[in-house]
């Protein structure tokens, strides 16, 4: 039985490191062991970038990858947690309907609601943190390449 409540949470929180993929798909799913790379990848340009600078190329391309993914593994909560209880339970909890007759464990509570806010609340965050950094970066970089031009 996968929990809808459950796996909001775990989408919300651990999502970045792939742990609602491993909740809701087993140890197998490739994606699961895929989401890491960009988190690793993001969180090593915000270390570049506290040691060498802003001006690093390198940091300012990775930086907005963990942003990213933080944004994308945020909406993976919130479809999750709108999800309707029969689409959820035909989903994730196919060999429990032969059983019973809606099992409990896609039903909507309180806490989802709050994992759903939250992650509209921390996915909007991070989507438009990534991309004003990575548009400010970009034209700064476009603005420097125009001035050596002209000299």
């Amino acid at each position: 039985m996968k929990n809808k409540t459950l796996s909001t949470w775990l989408a919300l929180l651990g999502g970045a490191l792939g742990l609602h993929r491993f909740y809701l798909f087993g140890k197998a799913d490739t994606l699961g062991w895929f989401l890491p790379i960009p988190t690793a990848l993001g969180l090593y340009g915000v270390m570049r970038a506290r040691h060498v600078g802003l001006d690093d190329h390198l940091s300012w391309m990775l930086i907005p990858l963990v942003g990213f993914t933080i944004a994308a593994c945020a909406l993976n909560a919130i479809v999750y947690g709108l999800m309707s209880r029969e689409r959820w339970n035909a989903r994730f909890n196919a060999t429990a309907l032969e059983a019973q007759n809606q099992p409990e464990a896609g039903q909507t509570s309180w806490l989802t609601i709050v994992a759903v806010v939250a992650a509209l609340l921390v996915g909007t965050t991070a989507l438009m943190g990534s991309l004003a950094f990575s548009f400010q970066r970009y034209f700064e970089w476009q603005v420097e390449l125009a001035r050596q031009i002209s000299q």
